[in-house]
């Protein structure tokens, strides 16, 4: 499976780098969240950033919480994803979900978003 650590070479860290995958996104979305990729052909590995709005999920707890599930989907799953920066916005009532809920519905997600990026 290789290395499954999310060190900063797999983050979109500047607003330069989100800006680049909001012009032009691939969109996986569903009731919770939505998940937008494009094509990196500068990486060989898929990079990730995390949106969560306070006035989407109002405790900086959930906030927290959730982007870890996030990230921790990610690391298992990177390996399987192409090339592209990926954005996860979070939508109301996302603090809602359980941890394995929202697992469950990534794991769904990343699937999806691996198929539209792959036409």
């Amino acid at each position: 499976m290789g290395n499954v650590s999310f060190t900063r070479e797999l983050r979109l860290l500047t607003p330069a780098h989100f800006s680049y995958v909001f012009a032009d996104a691939v969109p996986a979305p569903s009731k919770h969240i939505t998940i937008l990729a494009r094509k990196n052909s500068n990486y060989t590995h898929p990079r990730l950033g995390i949106t969560i709005a306070k006035n989407r999920v109002r405790k900086a707890h959930d906030r927290n919480r959730l982007k870890r599930v996030i990230r921790e989907s990610f690391r298992h799953h990177q390996h399987f994803l192409p090339n592209v920066d990926i954005i996860v916005i979070g939508k109301s009532n996302l603090d809602t979900l359980s941890n394995q809920e929202f697992n469950a519905l990534l794991n769904t997600l990343w699937k999806k978003l691996k198929k539209r990026c792959e036409k």
